[in-house]
């Protein structure tokens, strides 16, 4: 099978969403294309298949769209007021004004006057009666359109003066809306324009500069303080305070030296680094955020389906009350076809349905893209309205609740000497990547000598689902494993003694894991991991937020797991849990009605976080399967943001109820001025211009939002 060519296109000049509809439709009738999928909330233009600009280019004619590929530098934008189609508008708007003041010398009906509204009619709206009247002979019934039959029918019966005002206030309404939602798309760029574009590399022993996209893989990076880290790397040389607020969230500096992960658009703080590339521009962990944030458009949330879905009849019916209004009158009450059809025309301006689609992606978009700053990832507005009403949480514990570092406190020995217990645990875990195991990895480390354990040949490892690891050692088989697992496979070999010392540091809050064969158990070894700070809290708060259940769900044993519970304020364990086990409780709560959220560290398990309606990964800073797996993911390894995604979901829909009221009421109120005859052509205008201007800022605010209240 032919691997399908895909690429991304900028595209510059969308005002609405119908618009970026229709161009979509118009990309996807081009005949070497497969497929295409416009991103209106951020300009973007995703297409499979062969094209050219050129082609774009003429798809989005309608508009007059610009496009380039993503791929290439935008050229440098002209100022607001520089821009050619809006020094039109201010010639235009001088000869409305010129206009009217003759209006008051001559009348409306002087052709001096006719002469000097005509001429601001072509020169502000030329390019709207070019595509209206296209539009109307294709039978395309968007904003243009109504608005070429209404200035065109205010010209017929005589209102010169009104047809050109409203040409000027639509043209001033277009540039304005271009200038909104580019303040909008702006609030996802500047996630791009935290990376640097230039770098220090060093190549061949020698120092330069060079652009970030020709970095490669294995580059040597010098980083100065104040500087920005241009990729994903490890340090080489130096030790500095890095501030990963750029991905995280959190500005506390973190302490950085030969050997640790660093990641691109952090900044260097204090000393210099010698950087190692290990991703280049592209692959890196911010260009992963920018990428879902913007793919995120794509998962709309189901108040913008509705919305979509209420817009396409919306236009449809007013266009027939227009009807109605003008011809119903003057048939049925011999009222006056001139004021009427008037009436009828200014009805149809109201038609525009442009604020009220827009009125849930601006408020999405700029969520999404505030939330990325705050190291929170969101991967669709479906997400973010879904955690408004979550009323489950269902938190894993080890790397959640607790810190993921597990420490080795306690080695027991039973039927021989400690540092053999410890080393018999190395040689089966040492290639494991599970927190215990390389915390137990970490203790030999540091505390046995080489020859402890080097005359041990490992074979046939064999991986325990959610138990433990058992080998072949030295022709003995072994195991290093949880009490549960010993009970059930060899239940003679736990004496009392044993349970109580196990029971004893479980009762601490601490794992206990056996290291034994099948013919005597060795020893025990006891782990503790930390709750994390402020964790009781922030569980207490997510209560006061609407969360009616807040639940552990853990393979650990039940002491140990209820020891971590009380610490961190949670009523609810299920312990001893297999992978399967943890799905069924998530899969009972949803049948049961509930809104289920799992939070977990996006590794081990991502089953639970697939099957809830909102999971959500944490501490996922570098780690590509979590940023794949979740739904939403915490860059950091602060739970409070999950209080912060609360308000952030709560005041989001707040403003799409209030954008939702705002686009129909506007209209609403204008239309209520038909039956008394007071509805005029620059009303309804205004009501269209008001509305979309007014959803688009009140969005914006969303971008203002301070979290953690």
């Amino acid at each position: 099978m032919t691997k399908q060519n895909s690429e991304q296109f900028v595209v510059q000049g969308f005002t609405c969403a119908n618009c970026a509809a229709r161009f979509e439709k118009n990309v996807k009738n081009i005949s070497t294309v497969d497929d295409a999928t416009v991103n209106f909330s951020i300009g973007k233009i995703k297409v499979d298949g062969e094209v050219t600009i050129e082609q774009l280019e003429e798809a989005g004619a309608f508009e007059n769209l610009k496009v380039r590929k993503e791929s290439e530098s935008a050229e440098p934008q002209q100022p607001f007021w520089k821009k050619r189609e809006n020094i039109l508008v201010y010639f235009a708007s001088i000869l409305v004004i010129t206009g009217w003041s003759l209006v008051f010398s001559y009348g409306e009906g002087h052709l001096l006057t006719i002469g000097v509204f005509l001429i601001a009619i072509v020169i502000g709206g030329y390019r709207l009666f070019l595509q209206g009247l296209k539009n109307l002979f294709q039978l395309q019934f968007d904003m243009k359109t109504l608005m070429t039959i209404a200035i065109i029918g205010a010209a017929i019966i005589g209102e010169w003066g009104e047809g050109a005002l409203v040409v000027i206030l639509f043209a001033i309404s277009e540039a304005l809306e271009r200038y909104s939602m580019e303040s909008a798309r702006r609030s996802i760029r500047s996630l791009v324009d935290v990376t640097p574009k230039e770098a220090t590399v060093v190549r061949d022993g020698l120092e330069s500069t060079i652009p970030v996209k020709e970095i490669k893989v294995g580059d040597h990076i010098i980083v100065k303080p104040g500087e920005k880290l241009a990729v994903d790397g490890v340090v080489t040389k130096g030790t500095s305070a890095i501030n990963e607020a750029s991905i995280t969230g959190e500005s506390i500096p973190q302490t950085k030296q030969a050997g640790d992960n660093v990641y691109a658009a952090t900044l260097n703080e204090e000393g210099v680094l010698e950087v190692k590339a290990t991703k280049e521009v592209n692959d890196t962990t911010i260009a992963k955020i920018i990428h879902l944030v913007e793919e995120a458009q794509n998962n709309k949330a189901p108040a913008q389906q509705f919305i979509d879905r209420f817009a396409t009849y919306y236009t449809p019916a007013i266009m027939l009350l227009a009807l109605l209004v003008a011809v119903v009158p003057p048939l049925l009450f011999s009222a006056s076809w001139e004021q009427w059809i008037y009436l009828g025309l200014a009805t149809l301006v109201v038609g525009c349905p442009c604020a009220l689609v827009i009125s849930t992606p601006v408020a999405i978009v700029t969520a999404i893209s505030n939330s990325a700053k705050k190291g929170i990832l969101i991967k669709g507005g479906i997400y973010l309205e879904k955690a408004r009403a979550i009323d489950v949480i269902a938190f894993d514990k080890t790397g959640t609740l607790t810190r993921g570092f597990p420490e080795v406190t306690n080695i027991v020995g039973l039927s021989v000497e400690e540092k053999d217990v410890l080393a018999h645990a190395y040689a089966l875990e040492k290639h494991s990547q599970h927190p215990l195991a390389k915390a137990i990895v970490r203790k030999a480390e540091a505390h046995l000598k080489s020859e402890d354990y080097q005359e041990m040949v490992i074979e046939d490892t064999n991986s325990l689902t959610g138990k433990g690891v058992s080998a072949i050692v030295n022709g003995r088989m072994m195991y290093v494993s949880s009490p549960a697992y010993v009970n059930e496979n060899y239940p003679t070999l736990i004496t009392n003694a044993h349970v109580n010392e196990i029971t004893k540091l479980q009762n601490e809050g601490k794992t206990v894991v056996v290291v034994g064969s099948e013919e005597k158990v060795f020893g025990l070894i006891g782990l503790r991991d930390e709750v994390r700070p402020n964790v009781k809290k922030i569980v207490a708060k997510l209560g006061k937020a609407g969360v009616k259940h807040i639940v552990m769900l853990t393979g650990d044993n039940k002491a140990t797991a209820s020891a971590i519970a009380r610490e961190a304020g949670v009523t609810e364990v299920h312990a001893e849990l297999l992978p399967e086990e943890k799905l069924q409780h998530i899969k009972n709560w949803i049948e049961n009605g509930y809104r289920v959220a799992m939070v977990g560290d996006g590794m081990n398990d991502a089953p639970a976080l697939a099957l809830a309606d909102v999971g959500v990964a944490m501490g996922t800073i570098g780690t590509d399967t979590a940023l794949e797996t979740a739904d939403i993911a915490l860059m950091g390894d602060d739970l409070e943001k999950l209080t912060d995604l609360k308000l952030l979901s709560k005041k989001t829909m707040q403003i799409i109820k209030q954008n939702i009221v705002f686009s129909l009421g506007l209209k609403a109120v204008a239309l209520l001025l038909v039956p008394f005859g007071w509805l005029t052509l620059w009303i309804a205008i205004f009501a269209d211009m008001g509305a979309t201007l007014l959803v688009t800022f009140n969005s914006l605010r969303l971008y203002r939002i301070k979290m953690k209240e």
